[in-house]
């Protein structure tokens, strides 16, 4: 197995815990008032729609930051500090990681509010007021860019990836990868949370925090090794 698709599994687990533990306090909210928008309708298939376009979003991120960290090696090499960009990226990940399972006093990265403004708040009430099954993949495409932290963390594994990539075109599918793979992790507590309709059973989620944490801490300790023996 290469390292990318190491890399694609660990952050598909990653996804997976983070779903149960952070996305369920975040993005539950969002996700059971859409279902109760559908009146009497069935859930899954709107759900997964915006689920569907959530991940699309994740993917287009994760691409763009791939290409990032591909023209970082660029100026990295030209500067003579490729080496230190690498170490720095896993220690930031790792930083990350330990933040997110409250070792370290930096929760604030990881707010478990949302505040949307602007054009995404409009966007979502727009298609909110819809209140057709076609509106759920825009709105998980709008939805994709709200701020969070450990999509934040994903994503700077994908510039990470984007780095050793051989081409661009390369650097923007390992980059996408990563993220589609982190995305496709956090579907299954978010379609449970839209067919539940009900967040009482889940609200202590300290375990599945410090599972999550440990995986994200685990990606940036892989990447400063490979940033050491470069």
């Amino acid at each position: 197995m290469s390292s990318i698709e190491s890399l694609n599994l660990l952050f598909l687990a990653t996804g997976f815990t983070v779903g149960f533990g952070h996305c369920i306090g975040m993005c539950g909210p969002i996700v059971v008032s859409l279902s109760l928008n559908l009146g009497d309708r069935a859930v899954m298939v709107p759900q997964a729609l915006y689920n569907l376009g959530r991940i699309m979003t994740y993917a287009l991120l994760g691409g763009l930051m791939g290409l990032s960290g591909s023209f970082t090696v660029v100026a990295a090499k030209i500067a003579g500090c490729q080496k230190g960009v690498l170490i720095l990226a896993g220690v930031i990940i790792a930083l990350l990681g330990l933040s997110l399972g409250r070792w370290i006093p930096f929760a604030s990265v990881f707010p478990e509010i949302i505040e949307p403004k602007g054009m995404v708040m409009r966007g979502f009430r727009k298609l909110t007021a819809a209140r057709s099954v076609s509106s759920f993949f825009p709105l998980g495409l709008l939805l994709g860019i709200l701020p969070c932290g450990p999509v934040y963390t994903a994503l700077l594994a994908s510039a990470r990836v984007g780095m050793e990539a051989g081409s661009s075109f390369e650097s923007f599918v390992t980059g996408a990868g990563i993220m589609f793979s982190f995305g496709l992790g956090t579907i299954p507590s978010l379609l449970l949370v839209g067919k539940l309709g009900d967040l009482g059973w889940l609200k202590r989620r300290e375990f599945v925090y410090r599972i999550s944490s440990t995986l994200m801490i685990g990606a940036g300790i892989y990447f400063v090794i490979k940033g050491v023996l470069f």
